[in-house]
């Protein structure tokens, strides 16, 4: 009996023990779906919405990296980077050189490359993330910073001076650069590669200047000339929305839909500045103000002699290529013999502008964009404005398109001879003038010149060469249907690209 009493009392407990485990079990894999449900939950969230649900609570050690690492890709690079150098520096010869002349500020008549190496340290990727996919795109960051070793020799030349070889020390270039791939069905399934780089962080160029066998005070303000080209290139023609095209494989394909167009116009009106900053040891200051959107396309007003509270009240038209990144620049100068003094800047972001409607506002003049390298922050009084934006449509846009050729070829005859001293001179409503402004109204050489074209289908030329050597050819030529970059003022105006209304 107790044999029997016993076996039942086991089979009893083992059953017991059996619906206890599995009882738990469930409770734990429910528990698992549960939290993996809430983990995934929060993973949608933002840094800011987990604030706002933990509120005091939120660790600060959470961090959301939106960049994946690459070792893998370093070392791949650090084998392949003295072939990739060899390459990157007959490219960049071929490329870089037209632009410098382009770009080639008055004062300086010849900027080449003497010597160029890129060394032997690669550049580093820090991280790499998809942007967006988009159906037939793919859109990365890559997050690239160089500390390398090159051995760059400029050799510039100017009036009356002999040539004096500038080297390049010491160069560092921090930035994200922004590379979409467009697919195809074919094969190697990328059709282009468009690369820019991103306008947000900005991008850090940082460098020396020695002068080899010479001074930099041979060529006064060579410094500021130099960097104000270096900017110059990489604000106009490589800084987002401003891009490169570059067709891959053997078979045309048609890349105007990844093209930069013209995206709308600006009307705006110089109306006023207030209490400006005394430049002059007699005297008052002779201010006027160099607008743009792009800085190779520069507009200036006519200068109000000895005035510290000047009215303009002049208008002009600017194209806008993207809205949402790009900025209108307002520069305040203090006309001067020699070199003219900056009296303020100011910025007006494009997407605070509503289509189609007027807005009058007063902008507060700073000593520069960049602050933090400013010792002098005091006040430098403001300037008033009226800005209309109008957004293109499609006819529009092509009649902008079709006029890019003719604008940039009217500057080029101004350039070839010697109406402006640089591709980069502002570009004055009337009258005339060498390097400051230009405002060639019925000269013999054409009617005057458009303020914004294509820097890029400008220099395409030279591009196009740099391409060959990859065994392809990069986009930018200025075409009447396909240049990408494309930002004429505007169909009828002809009087120095800037259109008094």
């Amino acid at each position: 009996m107790g044999l029997i009493s016993g076996i039942l009392m086991g089979m009893i407990t083992g059953i017991a023990l059996m619906a206890g485990w599995s009882r738990m079990m469930k409770y734990r894999s429910n528990k698992r779906i549960a939290k993996a449900v809430d983990i995934k939950l929060l993973g949608s969230l933002s840094r800011d919405d987990l604030k706002k649900i933990c509120g005091e609570n939120f660790p600060e050690w959470i961090s959301f990296p939106v960049y994946e690492q690459v070792k893998w890709l370093n070392k791949q690079l650090s084998k392949l980077w003295p072939f990739v150098a060899d390459a990157a520096t007959a490219i960049i010869k071929e490329s870089v050189e037209p632009l410098l002349e382009e770009y080639r500020p008055a004062g300086i008549t010849s900027m080449k490359f003497s010597k160029l190496s890129l060394g032997n340290v690669p550049p580093k990727i820090e991280g790499i993330r998809v942007q967006s996919l988009k159906e037939g795109q793919i859109t990365m960051d890559i997050d690239f910073r160089w500390g390398g070793d090159p051995s760059i020799i400029l050799g510039i030349e100017a009036a009356m001076v002999a040539s004096i070889p500038i080297q390049l020390k010491d160069l560092q270039v921090f930035t994200v650069i922004r590379v979409i791939f467009q697919l195809t069905d074919e094969i190697p399934c990328i059709s282009a590669v468009v690369v820019a780089l991103l306008s947000e962080p900005k991008p850090r160029i940082d460098y020396t200047l020695k002068a080899i066998g010479g001074s930099l005070t041979a060529i006064p303000g060579l410094s500021d000339m130099i960097d104000d080209t270096v900017n110059t290139i990489v604000t106009d023609m490589l800084q987002w929305p401003h891009r490169i095209v570059v067709p891959i494989g053997g078979v045309p394909v048609d890349t105007s839909d990844l093209e930069l167009k013209p995206q709308g116009k600006l009307t705006l009106t110089v109306v006023k500045a207030n209490e400006l900053k005394n430049m002059e040891m007699i005297g008052k200051s002779d201010p006027y103000v160099v607008l743009y959107i792009r800085p190779l396309f520069k507009v200036k007003t006519k200068v109000v002699d000895n005035n510290l509270n000047p009215v303009w009240d002049e208008t002009f038209e600017l194209i806008a290529e993207d809205k949402e990144t790009q900025a209108l620049i307002f520069e305040v100068f203090d006309q001067d013999i020699g070199q003219d003094k900056r009296l303020g800047i100011a910025k007006l972001p494009l997407r605070e502008l509503e289509a189609d409607t007027t807005k009058e506002m007063q902008l507060r003049l700073m000593p520069s964009l960049d602050m933090l390298k400013i010792k002098d922050k005091k006040d430098r009084g403001t300037i008033t404005v009226k800005v209309l934006y109008h957004e293109f449509n499609k006819e529009e846009q092509y009649q902008a398109l079709e006029d890019e050729k003719r604008i940039l070829e009217e500057r080029k005859k101004l350039k070839e001879a010697g109406v402006i001293g640089s591709t980069m001179d502002a570009v004055g409503a009337v009258g005339s003038g060498i390097g400051a402004g230009v405002g060639m109204v019925g000269t013999g050489l054409g009617a005057g010149v458009g303020i914004v074209g294509s820097g890029f289908g400008a220099v395409g030329s030279g591009l196009s060469k740099a391409g060959k050597f990859m065994g392809r050819s990069i986009t930018g030529q200025s075409t009447s249907k396909k240049s990408g970059t494309s930002t004429p003022v505007n169909s009828t105006q002809e009087n120095g690209g800037a259109k008094p209304l």
